[in-house]
């Protein structure tokens, strides 16, 4: 906190005030009994005063994700107390404005150590200060990480050292991260103070918000922290012009940013993103503008790193010790000093930017009186990465099956995973039996083996006719098919974007369609009527192509039920 009380001193009244909501917040840790305290506090002032009020009172302090049931259960028996925003929570007296020169400095002073006053009297706070934080967007059973202050410290000074020429001191800095994970913490808390800069006025939750924000801005620059979850969102009505002139940087973390996202952001924001690579057991380790770097990375200042085994290794002062951590990425280095990665080698899987673990949904899904076994994969649905699962029954669950239905058992076990998994990495896929999980010789139970039990997605077909411009088949609509999750329990339909990815997944078997990477828009598309289960509905499918749009249309003997077509863009065959 380089320039805090400095600040202070020269008559900033924010910055007094964070300082004394910082000793408010340290009497208060002072006289509470224990050692781990956990703090979850949305304002970013508060949270950082009670952090470091925390630390001044002797506290370890632990950072929780959330505040779901769960999270908040699992904690009870390794903390002491809560601090912050739930009920029953420690919270800090009225903080009274103190004469400026007993106000604490919450910066080591450069050589300082442990137990050295600083000017103002308060004890310079030891290099191995703890801090416990959790795996970002976990599910039941988040990993804690534990670390040092020695180790935040090195990143704050890491991220100055990288983009401190970009984001001045009064450079605004806005935000859609938490900084109760690694990421916001760094970025909207520890490094704004360490450099000067005011803190986030909380987070933006709507695009809208960051216009507004930018709009209001007089001659000021801001810098936007934020995620490949938002950025692949940026909508196209919104006028971004206030935007475009007011942003110094863009940062992005959690994932990887697609191309298109990048480009979008360019367009529309001004800038093209800063990718910071990194997880939370490692702390930062490259970044990356795909403007400029395509899917390169470049190790940040003071990390090094190398290929093991196709794994990506690094080293660094964020690391708890002074070896190699092996990363769970694989990767291959480059020409320039840079590598590529090629994706998680472990169970941790990222769904919108938050890490899941495929372990626990089947843990969960098996804690069920109706499961005795389950496995889950991760499938590419149109909505995106999501959930599958794949259960074998008790017979509790198949009496369940057979008495209810399948929607009423997937709804029950949906309703078990609530408390415990957060709604992103709930199954959208089921195959559920009273049969064993398929699996080889070896005993095991292979991605390959699961995709084929999803295959049901799609109806039966059978091709009545096909040329080199047009075709037409038969398709039997199963009533199992996982089309008819929840939609809708006890009259079930196949939704309309189910009825455009049937045609378009089922074109490429009769006509030189391009491939769905090339999908431009739907033209001219209407739904006439309802598609059951059990129907015998009609595909007719002609390709256009001058115009590179697939025409089709599907009907029944009671009638027709959608008409379109799909229109595609040039030079993707």
């Amino acid at each position: 906190m380089a320039g805090l009380a400095a600040r202070a001193a020269a008559g900033d009244a924010a910055a007094a005030g964070l300082l004394a909501s910082t000793a408010a917040w340290r009497a208060a840790f002072a006289a509470a009994p224990g050692q781990r305290w956990a703090i979850y506090i949305e304002s970013p002032d508060a949270f950082a005063a009670a952090v470091f009020g925390a630390w001044h009172a002797g506290k370890h302090v632990v950072l929780p994700g959330d505040l779901r049931a769960d999270t908040v259960e699992a904690l009870r028996a390794h903390i002491d107390g809560w601090a912050g925003d739930i009920d029953g929570a420690l919270v800090p007296g009225v903080p009274d404005i103190p004469d400026l020169p007993d106000l604490p400095d919450l910066r080591a002073p450069s050589g300082a150590t442990a137990g050295d006053a600083t000017p103002n009297g308060w004890p310079t706070l030891p290099a191995d200060t703890p801090v416990t934080l959790f795996t970002s967007g976990s599910t039941g059973a988040p990993t804690a990480i534990a670390k040092r202050l020695s180790q935040l410290d090195a990143e704050t000074a890491t991220l100055q050292a990288a983009f401190g020429a970009c984001v001045g001191v009064d450079t605004q800095v806005l935000t859609t991260a938490s900084h109760q994970h690694i990421y916001g913490l760094l970025f909207c808390i520890l490094w704004p103070l360490a450099a000067g800069r005011a803190l986030a006025d909380g987070r933006l939750a709507f695009n809208e918000e960051l216009v507004t924000r930018c709009a209001a801005m007089a001659q000021d620059t801001a810098v936007l922290v934020t995620s490949p979850a938002h950025l692949r969102r940026l909508p196209e009505g919104l006028d971004w012009t206030p935007v475009r002139g007011r942003l110094a940087a863009v940062f992005s973390s959690g994932g990887p940013l697609p191309p298109s996202a990048a480009d979008d952001a360019l367009r529309q924001l001004g800038q093209s993103p800063i990718e910071v690579f990194g997880s939370s057991e490692t702390g930062g380790i490259a970044s990356r503008q795909r403007a400029t770097h395509g899917d390169r990375w470049t190790a940040l200042p003071g990390v090094e790193w190398r290929i093991e085994d196709r794994f990506l290794a690094v080293r660094s002062p964020h690391l708890p010790g002074d070896g190699w951590y092996v990363c769970p990425d694989l990767a291959y280095a480059d020409t320039d000093h840079s590598f590529v990665l090629q994706g998680r080698a472990d169970r941790i899987a990222k769904i919108e930017e938050k890490r899941v673990s495929l372990t626990a949904i089947e843990q969960a899904l098996m804690a069920s009186p109706w499961v005795r076994d389950a496995r889950v994969l991760l499938m590419e649905l149109p909505v995106g990465t999501r959930i599958a699962a794949a259960l074998a029954l008790t017979d509790e669950g198949d009496a369940a099956l057979a008495e209810r239905g399948r929607a009423a058992l997937i709804a029950g076990l949906k309703a078990s995973l609530a408390g415990s998994i957060d709604p992103l990495a709930v199954p959208r896929r089921w195959h559920a039996s009273r049969d064993d999980l398929p699996a080889n010789t070896q005993g095991k139970t292979t991605d390959a083996a699961l995709r084929d039990l999803f295959r049901q997605t799609l109806p039966s077909v059978t091709w009545l006719a096909r040329d080199s411009a047009k075709a037409a088949a038969m398709l039997d609509v199963h009533p199992l098919l996982a089309v008819f999750d929840g939609h809708f329990p006890g009259a079930p339909i196949v939704p309309g974007v189910a009825q455009v990815d049937w045609v378009m997944t089922l074109a490429p078997q009769a006509l030189p369609v391009p491939p769905r990477g090339a999908f431009l828009r739907l033209d001219v598309l209407k739904f006439q009527g309802i598609i059951r289960p059990g129907m015998q509905v009609r595909m007719d499918l002609e390709w256009l192509a001058d115009k590179r749009a697939l025409a089709f249309r599907l009907t029944s003997d009671a009638g027709p039920h959608a008409s379109g077509r799909v229109a595609f863009g040039s030079g993707h065959d």
